[in-house]
């Protein structure tokens, strides 16, 4: 069993170790400006998407966002995104889809630091706080995103009770992760019987690994640039270069990336 595996099996204490590790990782990774923690998406055809020469290097985990978030039409929409990471699809979403507002919610204080120094745009804002206990009135939003984020949570369905509270009747839940195939099950279970309807639900393991693909070398430079030596290997894993124990997993099947776009009804 690896580092990372044990990281994400571990229960109880799951949230105490994320807690340290990303502020950790905020500070090793922000002189080199990454803006992007989550994964890759890439599909076949490619998505083709118009990008900013400044987003270009950023594009596949770009498209990841652009799957989840096109689920539906945000202008002019009120937007959460709980766990933004770095802020980089928060920054995207909001200059590409034009929501009326977009705010950024994350754990990590040095990355809401991070993001709040980086990213200084109309409509966007960001805060530091729980994902469990969202500090915001019942029906503040019209749509909550979660990218990549709620396998570090350690009550997955206390999360999904929070986004039904601060959705406005009508709202949606979009929403990628992906789950280790002993944890498939209360995964699945867990959004069956939560009270919002599944509009849309889609396995992206194949475009995920072929993004992953794409971005191996840039990834893998980050880790041997940013990261002491011995930490190496837990970085490898982290950002799911080829022959980490995530990238084999989902290559043999024994994990599943899949995103969903629910609606409270």
């Amino acid at each position: 069993m690896t580092v990372l595996e044990r990281l994400f099996s571990i229960g109880s204490v799951r949230k105490a170790i994320w807690q340290r590790w990303y502020p950790y990782l905020t500070k090793r990774l922000r002189d080199a400006d990454v803006r992007f923690l989550n994964y890759a998406f890439e599909s076949d055809p490619p998505v083709g998407l118009s990008l900013l020469p400044e987003d270009e290097a950023d594009r596949v985990s770009i498209q990841l966002y652009h799957h989840v978030a096109s689920q539906i039409e945000l202008s002019h929409r009120d937007v959460l995104e709980v766990s933004c990471g770095h802020g980089g699809g928060a920054s995207w979403i909001t200059r590409a889809m034009i929501p009326k507002s977009y705010l950024g919610l994350d754990l990590n204080p040095v990355g809401i630091a991070f993001c709040q120094q980086r990213h200084p745009l109309d409509r966007l804002t960001f805060r530091q706080g729980d994902a469990q206990r969202l500090p915001f009135a019942d029906g503040s939003f019209d749509a909550v995103i979660n990218v990549e984020a709620s396998h570090c949570y350690p009550d997955f369905p206390r999360f999904l009770t929070e986004v039904f509270r601060v959705l406005r009747p009508g709202g949606h839940f979009l929403y990628a992760d992906f789950r280790f195939r002993p944890e498939i099950e209360a995964w699945e279970n867990a959004i069956a019987e939560c009270p919002m309807t599944v509009i849309d639900e889609t396995d992206i393991s194949e475009p995920v690994l072929r993004g992953m693909n794409a971005s191996a070398q840039s990834r893998l430079d980050l880790v041997e640039n940013c990261l002491p030596r011995f930490l190496n290997s837990l970085g490898r894993d982290f950002a799911g270069v080829p022959n980490s124990y995530v990238y084999d997993a989902l290559k043999s099947g024994n994990l599943s990336y899949r995103s969903w776009c629910l609606q409270k009804t």
